[in-house]
């Protein structure tokens, strides 16, 4: 349906961080305008399932603007460790500036949640030592790693024994008229709307939705999941399936 075609495996680093450095700005306007504020509704379910308890160390890979990193801020607590993982300077700048925003004055308020760390790094070379992290998510985010089998191994090696993960990621509706409506909506609106905000030119909002299509659907993705050695793999349809939370166990 898209005439985009998308980067080879040997460019796809650099272009994906041209792209999201040009868009970082007004990433976060475009999704709430783009899933007509859904994303919000979606990520806090996703930290909600992840069971984060307080005082424990949460990993936000490919976190980009910190949306994920702030909710989980507020579960694990004064005592807990947030760390926002992401490639791309420019999103982790407007994650650290929103950060900074939510600083309230008060020694009770500063206290009760987690200020999370940004760290510039790439999702397949996490640079934290083996087994040191409870819970990890990563939103929207595994779809632009060059190798997804050696992201999803530095993820199950970073978790602790007994950590959880959960992965939000657009995925394929269930529904065959969903499908196509949504299809439609992302090749042929999307785009327009994106590029109309952001003001972007490198292609960005034709990127997505086709790097969405090349991604594997809920079962596939499942067994991916289980082949890196994660147990009680589960997914929840979100939206008639346009958006699926993946959930597994180290």
């Amino acid at each position: 349906m898209s005439e985009y075609s998308l980067p080879a495996k040997e460019r796809k680093q650099d272009v994906v961080q041209n792209m999201f450095t040009s868009a970082a700005k007004a990433y976060d306007l475009n999704n709430s305008v783009l899933s007509l504020g859904q994303h919000h509704r979606w990520k806090r379910l996703t930290i909600d399932l992840l069971k984060i308890e307080k005082g424990q160390v949460i990993l936000d890979l490919c976190g980009g603007t910190a949306d994920l990193s702030l909710l989980a801020a507020e579960k694990a607590g004064g005592d807990g460790l947030v760390m926002t993982v992401d490639l791309n300077m420019a999103m982790l700048r407007v994650g650290l500036s929103k950060a900074r925003s939510r600083v309230i004055d008060g020694l009770k308020e500063r206290m009760s949640r987690a200020r999370p760390v940004m760290i510039q790094a790439n999702a397949e070379s996490i640079p934290l030592p083996s087994g040191t992290v409870d819970r990890l998510t990563v939103g929207f985010g595994l779809r632009n790693v060059t190798n997804l089998d050696v992201a999803l191994a530095e993820i199950y090696r970073v978790l602790k024994p007994g950590g959880r993960f959960a992965c939000l990621e657009f995925s394929h509706p269930v529904n065959a008229l969903w499908d196509g409506l949504y299809r439609f909506y992302s090749f042929f609106i999307l785009p327009k709307i994106g590029k109309w905000i952001s003001r972007d030119n490198t292609g960005i909002y034709e990127y997505l939705p086709a790097s969405i299509a090349k991604f594997p659907d809920q079962e596939s993705f499942s067994e991916t999941i289980r082949k890196a050695g994660f147990s009680n793999v589960v997914y929840r349809n979100l939206s008639g399936g346009i958006v699926a939370i993946h959930m597994g166990e180290k």
